[in-house]
């Protein structure tokens, strides 16, 4: 009996999360990316829905494997906007969501440099705050400041533009990613999954995936 019960408690709690992740229609909320819980039973799976306009950040090596971007012409890794490491794109003025994916590391958000399009040559030693700059707007100079684990930075992205992104405490562990800003602008593909052995990599052709112009 107690058992069925605990069955019941569990399925209520997976449609709540369902319910949560819908819109008034029906229909999953846009822009949205589901992601699998643990587990909570032999038979169920439940899945929660990641709000739109977030940014995940961790090491590679954490889970987001990286990225071997044709286009960009350069390795990415550590950020992502669907599930593992891609390269970034949102409209302009959009209101961003930094979250620290880790449960140990600190991580931060700095913008490296501006470019007009690839290839992407991330420098070799840029210099990257560890303290906060920017007032919360993304452009040239930023930086989010530390992030602790599970937490998270709110920005704006104010002006159009390519970026080079990366942490200021793991920059030479390959956390360097781009983002650009522009209307209509598509995020990339997503690093090899599950990247479980460490990071991984997926060429890509440049046909595969433009960002707009």
């Amino acid at each position: 009996m107690f058992r069925k019960l605990a069955t019941l408690s569990v399925a209520v709690v997976a449609v709540a999360v369902v319910a949560c992740t819908q819109s008034p229609s029906g229909g999953q909320m846009p822009g949205g990316t589901s992601y699998m819980l643990p587990n909570v039973g032999s038979d169920l799976i439940v899945t929660a829905n990641v709000p739109p306009n977030t940014i995940g950040e961790e090491l590679p090596s954490e889970g987001l494997g990286q990225m071997k971007s044709a286009y960009w012409r350069a390795l990415l890794g550590g950020f992502t906007q669907t599930k593992y490491s891609q390269a970034l794109a949102f409209p302009p003025g959009t209101k961003i969501t930094i979250r620290n994916l880790s449960k140990s590391n600190q991580h931060t958000l700095d913008v490296v440099k501006e470019i007009t399009g690839p290839p992407a040559d991330f420098p070799s030693d840029p210099k990257l705050s560890v303290t906060a700059k920017g007032d919360g707007k993304f452009e040239v100079g930023y930086a989010s400041g530390p992030i602790r684990p599970g937490k998270s930075v709110t920005i704006t992205l104010v002006k159009a533009g390519i970026y080079m992104i990366g942490c200021a405490f793991h920059y030479h562990d390959g956390m360097r990613d781009i983002i650009k800003v522009a209307k209509g602008a598509q995020p990339g593909p997503q690093a090899t999954a599950p990247p479980s052995s460490g990071p991984t990599s997926t060429p890509t052709s440049p046909s595969s995936w433009a960002p707009a112009r």
